[in-house]
């Protein structure tokens, strides 16, 4: 593509960025003489009908766009079998370099920038359009200081709320759980990956991991995201609120669209009365323009419209009584009766009070157990022991949960218990270790069912050869580079690659040619070149010898070469004239011939007595090993 003229008017300069579906070049507009970004569909997509709508409706979707965080589109069109879209040009690092190089961001820039990408999508949800793969790859961080975002590849009308295709569209680490579980977006779905975006702006990593994308997609739809201090110690209460609204498993617990989250992220970066705003300034690397974030944080408050953490204080009351005028008798007694009556109030007071602070506030309080999947069993130990929880731990072998980090608690996270209850976390030990049994030897399918007992994975491409065993028969197994045919020590969810027998190769000696080829591609076998040969003891036309084209082992689809036979060897008839009858028998022996003599001379006269002729005529050519006959007669 570099120096290729698109379109007649777009001349691509160098290669930017590629993607699964397109790559992004450089080029100038040489009509409006102004540098542009080219993103041309990759060829080998261009037959596929869908891809290319989906590349048309980015086009169509970010030119509906007219704000200063979406990044701008110009022109669209078709050149021969290339489909393309032109884009403004933006110089600097995305979101996603500025993680890598930073780990993680101070909570003013993570407000600056979640500020911009609000404000474009909010921009999107007015126009009806859900991005749907909002993800730190498509923040573009510009070297002027500028936010935008970017590739809305997958976005679509607000309206059309299914996810189509063969595939679950978006990037799996920012997928809502309803579109992992029914394959339903709205604009609550953007807010979910604004969410996990935030999480990793203020931690530095996600926040579920594993080696499976299915393993994230389970945990986006089983789990609660975790709160982001859990991680980050520094992370403020109210980005900590802020985070687990827009990650709340339930799309009507999320904001309604991108502008409800901008207003309340807004708030959080307001300066508060009497007080000085931090301002946070980013450093775009290996650029010269500085981007000054103005996201101060507010002191701490309630999030604007979110109900605050329910509370309960106790009233106190106080009373004063003064003696009787009446001494007598019956009087005093009344009044006796009027202090066990106060008494008795002070002392339900106190036990109503003492019941409320008690179970209000006091070890009797309930809490509520926060989603501590994926956590550090350290970290997830400290944000229990706040909430005033007894915190023992129990490990468990997991498939899924890496080693060292928390598989789950028990009880289990969203469940109400009361303080100064014990909760368990059960951390993972990592896979379970088995004992492969010896797998040379076995069946295919006797190997594949005692494995998947052990849950250990058998692995689809097993390698099949021709072999002395019978078919089907496991020849070999291996875990990575290590050898376990005749099994050993293993893990749960390591995978066996298996090489398993094809059967012997036909034996095809001695068939004809043509039966032979027949059975040899019947194995799967190709016939490669062929030789012949001569042979005193298998017919012409019939195989001699069948071997390899290539050293061992042999797979279907490799080559056998076959030497069929010309028969006999034809020499020619030697000429004995002028030798003596001894000597003519002597040479025809020597060139393989059966000599036959017939003659009228007594033998011990064969020395000096020469031949009259010979049967076939010398010169004749015949099979080698045929009858010559000696005329001697006198």
């Amino acid at each position: 593509m570099i120096g290729r003229l698109v379109d007649g008017r777009y001349r691509v300069r160098s290669r930017i960025a590629r993607g699964g579906m397109a790559t992004v070049y450089l080029a100038t507009d040489l009509r409006l003489e102004r540098q542009v970004a080219i993103k041309v569909m990759h060829s080998f997509l261009a037959d596929d009908a869908a891809l290319k709508d989906r590349f048309v409706q980015e086009a169509r979707s970010a030119a509906r766009l007219a704000h200063p965080n979406v990044v701008n589109v110009f022109d669209q069109g078709q050149d021969d079998d290339m489909a393309y879209l032109v884009m403004e040009y933006l110089p600097g690092i995305t979101l996603r370099d500025l993680l890598r190089e930073r780990g993680r961001l101070t909570g003013a820039q993570a407000v600056g920038i979640g500020v911009a990408v609000l404000s474009g999508l909010a921009a999107a949800h007015r126009a009806g359009i859900i991005h749907r793969d909002l993800k730190p790859e498509n923040v573009l961080l510009c070297d002027d200081g500028r936010i935008k975002i970017g590739d809305f590849g997958l976005a679509r009308a607000a309206s059309a709320a299914t996810a189509s295709g063969q595939l679950l569209l978006g990037t799996i680490a920012y997928l809502s759980p309803e579109l992992v579980t029914r394959g339903v977006a709205d604009t609550r779905s953007d807010i979910y990956a604004m969410g996990i975006m935030l999480y990793e702006m203020l931690t530095g990593e996600q926040p579920f991991h594993g080696e499976e994308p299915v393993q994230i997609a389970y945990q986006h739809a089983n789990d609660s995201v975790p709160p982001p201090s859990l991680a980050n110690p520094a992370v403020s209460p109210e980005l900590d609120e802020l985070v687990l609204w827009a990650t709340a498993k339930s799309p009507d617990a999320r904001p309604a669209d991108a502008q409800v989250l901008l207003d309340q992220l807004s708030d959080i970066g307001s300066t508060t009365s009497g007080e000085v705003s931090p301002q946070a300034t980013l450093v775009l690397p290996d650029a010269g323009a500085t981007a000054v974030l103005t996201a101060p944080i507010a002191a701490p408050g309630r999030l604007r419209g979110r109900p605050a953490i329910p509370g309960s204080s106790g009233n106190r009351a106080s009373g004063v009584f003064g003696p009787g005028a009446v001494l007598a008798k019956r009087a005093s007694r009344r009044k006796l009766r009027g202090w066990w009556v106060f008494v008795l109030v002070v002392v339900l007071a106190a036990a109503s009070g003492g019941a409320g602070w008690y179970f209000g506030s006091g070890p009797g309080a309930f809490v509520s157990l926060p989603g501590l999947a994926g956590a550090s069993p350290t970290r997830a130990t400290a944000a229990l022991t706040r909430l005033g929880l007894d915190v023992g731990q129990r490990t468990e072998h997991s498939l899924r949960v890496t080693r060292g980090t928390v598989i789950a608690t028990s009880p289990r996270a969203g469940t109400d218990v009361r303080r100064g209850s014990k909760v368990v976390l059960r951390v993972s030990s990592g896979p379970a270790p088995v004992t492969l049994p010896k797998l040379a030897g076995m069946t295919a399918a006797q190997a594949t069912k005692a494995l998947a007992a052990l849950n250990v994975t058998v692995l689809p491409d097993r390698d099949e050869v021709f072999d002395k065993t019978q078919a089907g028969t496991v020849l070999q197994a291996r875990m990575g580079a290590r050898d376990v045919s005749a099994g050993g020590a293993a893990h749960e969810g390591e995978k066996v690659a298996l090489v398993v027998s094809l059967g012997p190769v036909p034996d095809v000696v001695g068939e004809s040619e043509s039966a032979a080829s027949g059975a040899l591609n019947a194995a799967g076998l190709e016939v490669g070149p062929e030789s012949n040969s001569y042979s005193d003891t298998v017919p012409k036309d019939h195989v001699i010898s069948a071997a390899p084209a290539s050293n061992p082992p042999l797979h279907k689809g490799d080559a056998i070469i076959l030497t069929i036979s010309k028969g006999p060897q034809q020499v020619p008839v030697p000429d004995v004239t002028g030798m003596s009858i001894k000597d003519a028998e002597k040479t025809l022996a020597q060139a393989g011939f059966h000599v036959n003599v017939k003659t009228n001379v007594p033998k011990p006269l064969w020395s000096v007595i020469d031949p009259v002729s010979t049967d076939p005529p010398a010169g004749t050519p015949v099979d080698k090993g045929a009858k010559v006959t000696i005329n001697a007669q006198y």
